[in-house]
């Protein structure tokens, strides 16, 4: 799985994305999960408030490293020196993961390729409706060679998007709509604007983050 966004910073709610896509496929694929992996934007995307990348990744590695035995962060895409648009970087994960390394052995010993696949919030994937946003082409290629898997968020209608757009519905096969049990609305939109105190960041980052924003200001 991979996770593309800008992760400035990562939220309990980035991991819990991963958490919740591992259990929807647990139960409901044949499927055996292999890693995740958080893929920060580069800088040239120039979003209000990015932090520098080398800041991002190295929080993305401190919430894995503090926390997941199979979460890690990939650093190929913010090291680009232009934008990388998300078909791209899943061609990097396969070529890496699949052509230069054969895949995955089994127990067995028998080589395997691994399936991989976007992990995205609801929100992202009504963003694939908006104008200008997404191409045509990039759509077919994420979602038909390699799929999606969404975490429904506050407020968007997955399901009635994805009957809609017809190059979603065309790869619904290969999409899977993971339902929040307990919503969780966090953002890293949200974190950048309120006052920087632990009193009010404490628990919705981890803890080794909140110094890591006051050092960086990332705002």
């Amino acid at each position: 799985m991979v996770a593309c966004g800008s992760y400035s910073p990562i939220t309990y709610l980035h991991l819990r994305l991963f958490e919740m896509a591992a259990d929807a496929v647990n139960e409901s694929t044949n499927f055996e999960i292999m890693a995740g992996f958080f893929s920060p934007v580069s800088d040239s995307y120039l979003k209000p408030g990015l932090a520098a990348g080398h800041h991002r990744v190295r929080m993305c590695e401190l919430a894995c490293e503090r926390t997941s035995n199979w979460l890690s962060v990939d650093a190929w895409e913010v090291l680009q020196p232009d934008y990388t648009p998300t078909a791209q970087v899943l061609d990097h994960f396969e070529e890496e993961i699949n052509v230069k390394r054969g895949g995955v052995k089994t127990a067995s010993g028998e080589a395997r390729r691994c399936k991989i696949m976007l992990l995205a919030g609801g929100d992202l994937i009504t963003s694939m409706g908006e104008a200008g946003v997404w191409a045509d082409a990039d759509l077919e290629h994420i979602l038909g060679l390699y799929g999606c898997l969404i975490v429904e968020r506050v407020g968007s209608d997955v399901w009635g998007f994805l009957l809609s757009h017809d190059i979603l519905y065309k790869n619904r096969k290969n999409i899977v709509v993971i339902k929040q049990l307990i919503y969780n609305d966090i953002s890293s939109t949200r974190v950048r604007y309120v006052p920087f105190t632990t009193f009010i960041l404490l628990y919705y980052l981890y803890s080794s983050l909140i110094d890591c924003l006051f050092a960086v200001g990332c705002r």
